[in-house]
Order: C-alpha cells, then sequence, then structure tokens
C-alpha cells in the first residue's frame, strides 16, 4: 500500500517535469530506443561544472583533513590540469586518462581536469595490485594515468603502455598537482567543443566472467544520471520546503566510499555541484572519527557501505555526540539488514536511513528506497527512480514476468552506459534487444512497483560494495601448481554483506595449507578479493549432473558450518 510520502513524491514529481520546468523531457535515441532524456541538461560534464560553480563559487566545496576549498577554488585548479594534461602531456579530445589514487582534493581536481580538457576520466581501482592496474590501463588503451605515489610504486616495474605522471595528496593543488599543471584557456576552449556525443568516463566492472571490463559511458549519459539524482532530491528539498522542515545549515555529506565507484562519483561527488554540498573526506573509516567529523562539520548526509551507519547506530559513544544535523544514512553497494533499519531510525530519531540501488552500467542510477517508504518496507531496494528509469523483470528471453514473479532486474534509461571497451560480444549480452540492461539480479516488483532482490544470477561477491568475480579468484588459485580443483563463493558477514571463500583439493601427494595458499594469492590479487576463509578438502568437490562443481550445495554447507560454530 503506497505512503503519503510516495503520493507526495508522485505529486511533485509531475510538477517539476512539466512542460517549461526545470526537469521536463524530451524523447532521444539510445541503441535504436526512444526514451526520456532531460530538455535543460547542459551539453556536457564540463558545460555541467561551469554552470553550477558560477552559482556557489564562494562556497566551501570540500574539506581534507586542514584543507578547505571552496567551489571556485577546486574548479580553478581543475582548469590548470587541464591546460597542463594538453600542453604538457600532449592530452587530446577523446584520451583515456587513467586515475590511480585514493580520495582527496587533488583526485577530484585530476578528474574534473581530465574532462574540462576533453578527456574520458578512466577511474582505476585504487585497491588493484600492480598487475591489475596494468591490465586496466592496457584493456582501455589509456595514454596517460595520473597516480598518487603509492599506486605508481606498484605500477613500477610492471609492463604498460602509459605515460605514468605522479601527483601527491598533500598541500594546496597547485603543488601537489604541480606535474600537471599550467595556466591558460584549454578549459575555456573545450566548452565550445563538447558536447553529449563525446566520451566521458570509463569505470571498471567486475562481472561473472572474470577480468574487469571498462563501462564506457558518454557526456549524455553521465549528465542524465546526475540530472535524475538532481531531479529526486529537489522533490524532497520541495517536501520538506512545503512541510517547514528544511535544514538551515549547508547540504554537506561525509564521504567514506572511494570516488573511483560510481556509488563516490555520481550521486555524491558530481552531484554536490548543482546542491553546493560540502563534501568532507574521510581517507579511512574509523566509526568514532565519523562521529567526531558529523558533528563538527555539521554533516547533514551520511553515505557509506551499509553496515557503516549501523555501526554508528550501536556506537557505545554515540550519545556523546550531536548527530541532530544529519537527516540521512544512505547505504548502497550491498543489502541493509531489515532489521538495521528499524535501529537506525531508532538511534537517529531525527534522521532517516536510506537504501539506493544502481549498478556502474547504470551509472549509479536505478531505485532508491526513503524514510518512511524505507521503514514500512525495509526489504526493498525501493522504487525506479524517475523521471528517466524504466524498470522491467525479464525472463531468459527477454519477455516481462507477470507481477509479483521473479526475473532478471532490467533497467532502460538515458544514464546507462554505451559498452564495455572493445568487447562487443559482451555488450551486446549485456542488452536485451529493446535496449535493456541485465543487472544479473533477480527479483520482484510488489504491487506497489517496490523492488525486491532475491538473489543473483552472476556468480559474483559484493564484499562492501565491491564486485568480485568467483571466477577471476579461482583462476588465481588454480594458477598455484599443487591446486587440483576449487570453488569460490561468498558467505554471510556482518561488516561487510558477504566475503569471499574458497573450498580446495590438493592434487594427490600435495599439501597446500592455507595460509601458503593465501600467501600466494597475495601476490597476484587485490586484498580485498582473497578469500577471507578456506577450507582445504580431502574428497573431491561435489558436481551437478552438468558435471559443474556444485557451489550452491557448498556454499550452503559452509554458510551453515559458519554458523553453527
Amino acid at each position: 500500500m503506497l505512503t503519503e510520502l510516495d503520493r507526495d513524491i508522485q505529486r511533485i514529481n509531475t510538477q517539476l517535469t512539466g512542460a517549461g520546468q526545470m526537469f521536463e523531457t524530451k524523447q532521444v535515441e539510445r541503441r535504436g530506443v526512444e526514451m526520456p532524456a532531460f530538455v535543460n541538461a547542459p551539453p556536457s560534464i564540463a558545460h555541467y561544472f561551469a554552470h553550477f560553480v558560477q552559482q556557489h563559487k564562494d562556497t566551501v566545496f570540500i574539506v581534507d583533513g586542514d584543507q578547505r576549498l571552496t567551489f571556485g577554488e577546486m574548479y580553478a585548479a581543475a582548469a590548470s590540469v587541464a591546460h597542463g594534461l594538453a600542453t604538457r602531456h600532449g592530452m587530446k579530445r577523446g584520451d583515456r586518462v587513467g586515475i590511480a589514487a585514493r580520495n582527496s582534493a587533488n583526485w577530484i581536481a585530476a578528474y574534473m581536469g581530465v574532462l574540462m580538457g576533453g578527456g574520458c576520466a578512466s577511474l582505476l581501482n585504487g585497491w588493484w595490485t600492480g598487475e591489475e592496474l596494468a591490465f586496466g590501463i592496457d584493456l582501455c588503451e589509456c595514454s596517460i594515468v595520473l597516480a598518487d605515489r603509492q599506486r605508481a610504486e606498484r605500477l613500477a616495474g610492471v609492463a604498460h603502455g602509459a605515460k605514468v605522471v605522479v601527483f601527491d595528496h598533500d598541500g594546496p593543488p597547485a603543488v601537489g598537482l604541480e606535474p600537471i599543471w599550467a595556466e591558460g584557456d584549454t578549459a575555456m576552449r573545450m566548452l565550445g567543443e563538447l558536447g553529449p556525443d563525446d566520451l566521458a568516463t570509463i569505470l571498471y566492472t567486475s562481472g561473472s566472467t572474470g577480468s574487469p571490463k571498462g563501462a564506457y559511458s558518454d557526456h549524455l549519459g553521465k549528465v542524465s544520471a546526475v540530472m535524475n539524482y538532481i531531479a529526486q532530491t529537489a522533490t524532497i528539498v520541495q517536501l520538506f520546503t512545503e512541510k517547514g522542515e528544511m535544514p538551515s545549515v549547508q547540504p554537506s555529506a561525509l564521504v567514506n566510499v572511494p570516488l573511483f565507484h560510481v556509488t563516490g562519483e555520481v550521486p555524491v561527488f558530481l552531484q554536490s555541484f548543482a546542491m553546493g554540498r560540502k563534501l568532507v573526506l574521510m581517507p579511512k573509516w574509523n566509526a568514532t572519527e565519523a562521529l567526531r567529523l558529523l558533528e563538527k562539520e555539521q554533516i547533514t548526509y551520511f553515505v557509506g557501505v551499509p553496515l557503516m551507519s549501523f555501526e554508528l547506530a550501536t556506537h557505545p559513544d554515540r550519545d556523546k555526540y550531536d548527530l541532530s544535523a544529519c537527516k540521512t544514512f544512505a547505504g548502497g553497494g550491498a543489502p541493509r539488514p531489515p532489521e538495521h533499519v528499524t535501529k537506525i531510525k531508532e538511534a537517529f530519531s531525527e534522521g532517516f536511513p536510506v537504501l539506493g540501488y544502481g549498478l556502474t552500467e547504470t551509472n549509479g542510477v536505478g531505485c532508491g528506497n526513503m524514510n518512511e517508504n524505507y521503514l514500512a518496507k525495509p526489504g526493498s531496494t525501493g522504487t525506479a527512480s524517475k523521471p528517466l528509469v524504466d524498470l522491467a523483470i525479464l525472463d531468459d528471453a527477454g519477455q516481462p514476468v507477470p507481477q509479483g514473479q521473479v526475473g532478471e532486474v532490467c533497467m532502460r534509461s538515458a544514464c546507462n552506459f554505451l559498452g564495455y571497451w572493445r568487447n562487443e560480444e559482451a555488450t551486446e549480452a549485456a542488452y536485451t534487444s529493446d535496449a535493456y540492461f541485465r543487472t544479473g539480479d533477480l527479483g520482484y516488483v510488489d504491487e506497489d512497483e517496490y523492488l525486491f532482490i532475491v538473489d543473483r544470477k552472476k556468480d559474483i561477491i559484493i564484499r562492501g560494495g565491491e564486485n568480485i568475480a568467483c571466477i577471476e579468484v579461482e583462476q588465481e588459485i588454480y594458477a598455484h601448481p599443487n591446486i587440483a580443483e576449487c570453488s569460490v563463493f561468498g558467505l554471510p558477514d556482518e561488516r561487510f554483506g558477504e566475503v569471499p571463500a574458497a573450498v580446495y583439493r590438493s592434487k594427490d601427494g600435495r599439501d597446500v595449507d592455507p595460509e601458503d595458499l593465501t600467501e600466494f594469492l597475495a601476490e597476484r590479487l587485490a586484498k580485498f578479493k582473497i578469500p577471507q576463509h578456506l577450507w582445504q578438502v580431502n574428497e573431491a568437490l561435489p558436481r551437478l549432473g552438468t558435471e559443474k562443481i556444485d557451489k550452491r550445495a557448498l556454499r550452503t554447507r559452509y554458510t551453515e558450518e559458519m554458523e553453527a560454530a
């Protein structure tokens, strides 16, 4: 049954998307299908930056340790990066420029500078090993890689085809970004050249097939995704204004998610320009430090993997801090146990838990469940994000299933990525003939159009928002000369949602201790991909009639063993 909040959101959304309104839509063609896009959207992310920075140029934008930078200061720094990349390093329109670094003000300036200079920001996973970084660089044919010292050291001695330029996180942007800094007009000139069809970003995704793929988007897709989030925010702002509940402090967010992931990039970072929102960066998660910053910076929006909100809600020192400014405790990248929803609301009486569902390939746009609606349906990831997202539950043939029945969750919108870089086969497999992206998640929609995710079709593990392809980990285990067979799967984990686990059998007459196998994998995989639980068995692993290893049976058996322990 629809809540009053549902009806209010529908009413205001209809107003804001009407003819002549800010979020009026028009039809555009994507993958041969007509779908809505915004009439008043900027032609590129570079134009988006220029427009909204002008509105908020003297407002604090980034808090990074002791450094505080306004929107205007960040834009000026990014303009110098754009000119430096073009004149000192030869970046041309459409060139892929990798960014391999942790969150910082200078990461943000580098990202903005690449796009403002006409390049394509390729967001390399900062947790990857040197070999994994090199794979991502070559996969998307990056000509330049902007790396902090830690990632540059990982790349040292590893073969790849890009020029690595090292920058620092410390100090003002002019100092930390000196190797890519130059005063000039490249960013201004590119405003006259860049358009919706230009290449904007590549984000890396690990699907069930193993090696990462580069999901590339044009500026139309990226701008559409950001504007769709802004439309939702504008709806809530109008609702709060009608009720006289608008906060009096500047919108602000405590950032605990990596900016190289789509959640950090689109709804958190990029959306903040339109909102005039302050971003307070936390280099490493610590619940006590988060409580301190929430109070000190008067944070209005908290975002992280779902367990982070729960850790704040159950922290023994929570009552020592004034968190009344924070109205939203958002989670994404992993399921949130339904019982956590009520506990978070009880702990933060003036705020609400919120859950988002989107993918790298959808540029973070998908569904959302918030406030009273989330309390009413804590097991749901919410309704399709209006006005752009068309949500469908389809069977293997791409046909809709009856309401309430389980099928594959599919989404169609102008926000969706264009394809996987140099991988047409994977791109075609990802889309239905009528332009729905297949998420690989299984779910159903109830009578109120709320989505419930029940399982995954793809063989992946989601550890704290990080996708891990089981086959990739299995391939590295099989690389050990003494392994006969193995199976990798996810096990429930209170902190990360699930963690990778593996069962393996050594070759006859050989023995591989779990500690030795972990040490072997540490040289080949990023730390978050290494199985947290390893079991060595003497008998052959169970098989299905197809002779494939029965992963479901193994997962069930070891889940029960873990729960019984």
